[in-house]
């Protein structure tokens, strides 16, 4: 099952040491790994990473030494740990990277809010999580010039942004569809 077109193909996962979205991880790294994709998971802190439903993982990478040229994607994890890294100035410069170095930027759940808050997704089509109660991520992503789509998963050039855990397999799969697009 493995594709060839993947073997030198590397992404780095961006999670919170706490509170992570476990399927929004672990769903689409099951997928890269089956695809033979190279994943580093980084994060705050280093040692083992907790998932909002309990699931773990080892930190690889702290976010302030991740090096966008080493991968071909980068790609932020959502939950209610992602909140912490709306302000981070040191992601905000890895997602502004990202894109002058045209990688693919991936986002899940509420962490499209942190591309928007870096300015990457001014005139781009883009989904975020959202509930009936809770539309503040929407007026997050159109306050700093996004065209909110009602999709599980959207894909505006390089950057790919989904809705939330019932969509990770589906954004895991676009963004294997991009990374097969690419020649290193």
């Amino acid at each position: 099952m493995e594709d060839t077109k993947l073997k030198n193909k590397s992404v780095v996962m961006v999670v919170a040491f706490r509170n992570f979205r476990d399927e929004e991880y672990f769903v689409p790294k099951k997928i890269f790994e089956e695809n033979g994709v190279k994943i580093t998971t980084a994060s705050s802190s280093l040692g083992k990473a907790i998932g909002k439903l309990g699931g773990d993982t080892e930190i690889d990478v702290l976010i302030e030494n991740i090096n966008v040229d080493n991968y071909d994607a980068v790609i932020f994890i959502g939950g209610p740990g992602a909140y912490n890294y709306f302000d981070n100035k040191v992601i905000h410069q890895i997602v502004q990277e990202t894109i002058e170095k045209n990688k693919i930027l991936a986002a899940i759940c509420i962490a499209p809010v942190i591309l928007a808050k870096s300015g990457v997704l001014k005139g781009r089509n883009a989904v975020v999580w959202s509930s009936s109660l809770d539309k503040s991520a929407i007026k997050i992503l159109k306050d700093n010039g996004a065209f909110f789509k009602d999709e599980s998963v959207v894909v505006d050039g390089r950057i790919i942004t989904a809705s939330g855990p019932s969509a990770a397999e589906e954004f895991a799969n676009k963004i294997i569809n991009l990374l097969k697009q690419n020649g290193r």
